[in-house]
């Protein structure tokens, strides 16, 4: 009889073979920390029972032989599988030390580099796998039922019952769970995390929505025009697994200077054994050669650099970004929310002959105070800034498709579109200027055209020196804009900061080819806010978020900048150029001062235990000067 949970291993059976492959997966991602724990639980079982207990060294040492069999006999199975696939690395020489401690009886030492080991493998693991915690904050974003209406009766469904032409009732702030057209109500939407638009958008009788977009204050029905599985989100999500899938493999500083250090080590130890005949010289060359500056001084300085971002509102998700951000050459922005404020400013103010222009600010912005319309509080902050003072207006009302109405200071005023100014014959709809990029309403007065009111996302008030100083600075060679809003008002932005190349109207997937052909020709730095950026923040080389405005953007991303300001990416940039400057000091430093003991001990001037020891007063100069990460320079950002 067939169980019917297929990956349940029965009773009296050989679990299934795909139960068992999960289970072995399961256990190799999670092999290094378990190793890594086991080491911890054996160091401090060895000094208490030391120590604290004072037992013989025959007791004393059974953790550390415990540590070192458990947890240091896989890792050296593993380390074989890389020589014999001639790949040389800082832990294939820290496996050879492993092997020269066990011999020499130091197996404090051997249990120390188990650790050091299996933490950098833990550290990188979690940094790998943080990448399948996105998926599941876009499945948790999207909520579990819809409200279907039929008839008067309204029941909660799954969304995987959802049918194409069902009505669904969408409450007030609820997420819209499928793609559809609304059929009742009249309210506004928050798609921009989804589509880059800038703006919530009005929605009345005949308007599109799409899954994942927020719902305003109001009520609205809506009949879905696809499935919940083949809607705009679950494309997102789509998109978002094959980003995972193919997230490229970055290689740690650590490896590339391990790949230098190690053969040359390896090469000293040999030759001294063989010219002298003494393997003694053999075992005091790798003694003084461990590669514990590079296993615990470019930790330490990431560590540090990662604390000293915490300090300054940036949060490091995956410690290799401070490793390759300064490798990127292509810089590609998103543009709403990121180079932008994400918000409408109204920006031009085109008066009709007869009419003054702070009169009509004056009365437009006291009808706005009634509205919930996504410009009414740009019409607001352009009437505050000019300190105007705004009278009551009465008889207030707004009727969906026609605009907000209203009596002023005596005056008629309405506001609304320009395809209703010229539907409705208004006087003076002839002297309507141009369609031109961005948001546009038009004031009526008096059953008169007074004024079109035009509004755009405005650039913050730094991008445009943040994008000038990005090649001298940081050595950037190409930067670019990319963005689901419309080419108008993408090409208006870069204009304004000065950047030359556009990707416009970008949907996440196109977004995400780009994305994935840039990185093919040097390494990329990716920065946006919103959703639909997450698939190409995963597929460049260093993902950056900007604020808090998606959970599902900070999990793609590998930094994440609190502060909605791009003064903090400048400031991270500076963190980790420095990062790495200390780095490579504490590193190669340490390396050249192994290099000169391994000659001593080459030509047998040092013994093993005096190698030990050189090497002993080696990491400490080389921790030392790691820490210096952790303390904030004088200046963190050249930005002006």
């Amino acid at each position: 009889m067939t169980d019917p949970f297929s990956n349940r291993p029965q009773s009296g059976t050989p679990p299934p073979a795909g139960w068992l492959r999960k289970a072995t997966s399961k256990f190799g991602r999670h092999k290094s920390a378990v190793v890594a724990t086991l080491a911890i639980a054996g160091i401090v079982a060895h000094l208490v029972m030391r120590y604290g207990l004072r037992l013989p060294p025959e007791t004393d040492r059974i953790p550390l032989l415990a540590t070192l069999i458990l947890g240091g006999l896989p890792m050296l199975y593993d380390l074989l599988r890389k020589l014999l696939k001639l790949q040389f690395g800082s832990d294939l020489l820290g496996g050879i030390s492993i092997i020269t401690s066990v011999l020499l009886g130091e197996y404090l030492a051997g249990s120390l580099i188990v650790l050091m080991l299996a933490g950098g493998g833990a550290l990188e693991s979690y940094a790998l796998r943080s990448a399948s915690s996105v998926l599941a904050a876009l499945a948790k974003r999207m909520p579990s039922v819809a409200h279907r209406k039929r008839g008067m009766e309204m029941v909660d469904v799954a969304l995987a019952d959802i049918a194409v032409g069902d009505s669904l009732v969408i409450h007030p702030h609820e997420i819209c769970p499928a793609d559809g057209v609304v059929t009742e109500g009249h309210g506004v939407m928050d798609e921009s995390y989804l589509t880059g638009e800038p703006f919530q958008i009005t929605k009345t009788s005949g308007s599109s929505v799409i899954s994942g977009a927020i719902n305003g204050e109001s009520v609205l029905t809506i009949r879905t025009t696809k499935a919940a599985a083949d809607s705009r989100y679950a494309k997102i999500m789509e998109v978002m697994r094959e980003s995972e899938s193919k997230r490229p493999q970055l290689q740690r500083l650590g490896d590339q200077l391990g790949a230098i250090y190690t053969p040359v080590a390896l090469l000293v130890a040999v030759l001294a054994w063989v010219i002298s005949g003494e393997s003694i010289r053999f075992l005091a060359v790798l003694v003084i050669a461990t590669p514990c500056p590079l296993l615990l001084a470019i930790p330490i300085a990431i560590i540090g650099s990662i604390s000293l971002c915490v300090r300054r509102a940036i949060i490091v998700k995956s410690p290799v970004v401070l490793e390759q951000i300064a490798g990127c050459r292509t810089a590609i922005f998103d543009k709403t929310g990121t180079l932008t404020y994400g918000e409408p400013k109204l920006t031009e103010q085109l008066v009709a002959p007869g009419f003054d222009s702070v009169e009509v600010l004056t009365l437009a912005a006291s009808l706005e105070r009634y509205s919930k319309h996504p410009l009414a509080r740009a019409i607001l902050a352009a009437a505050t800034e000019a300190g105007l003072q705004l009278p009551e207006a009465t008889e207030v009302g707004e009727q969906p498709g026609l605009g907000l109405r209203g009596k002023v200071s005596g005056r008629e005023v309405q506001i609304t579109s320009r395809n209703k100014l010229i539907a409705g014959k208004i006087p003076g709809a002839e002297q309507l200027p141009a369609l031109a990029g961005g948001l546009e309403c038009v004031v009526v007065m008096d059953q008169r055209y007074a004024a079109a009111f035009r509004f755009r996302d405005a650039p913050r008030a730094e991008s445009r020196s943040f994008i000038h100083h990005l090649g001298p600075s940081h050595h950037f060679a190409r930067v670019m804009i990319m963005s689901g809003d419309r080419e108008s008002e993408v090409r208006y932005l870069a204009e304004q900061v000065g950047i030359t190349e556009i990707h416009a109207e970008q949907s996440p997937e196109q977004k995400l080819e780009l994305v994935r052909a840039e990185t093919v020709k040097s390494k990329t730095l990716y920065v946006g806010d919103g959703i639909n950026d997450a698939p190409a923040m995963m597929a460049a080389t260093v993902g950056m978020a900007i604020g808090q405005n998606s959970d599902v953007t900070a999990e793609a991303a590998g930094v994440v900048i609190m502060d909605n300001s791009l003064r903090k990416v400048d400031e991270f940039m500076h963190i980790s150029r420095r990062m790495r400057i200390i780095a490579l000091q504490s590193a190669v430093g340490g390396m050249a001062l192994s290099v000169i003991g391994m000659i001593f001990a080459a030509t047998g001037n040092l013994s093993p235990v005096s190698g030990a020891i050189a090497q002993e007063v080696i990491d400490v100069l080389a921790v030392l000067n790691a820490l210096r990460a952790a303390f904030p320079p004088k200046v963190l950002s050249d930005l002006r």
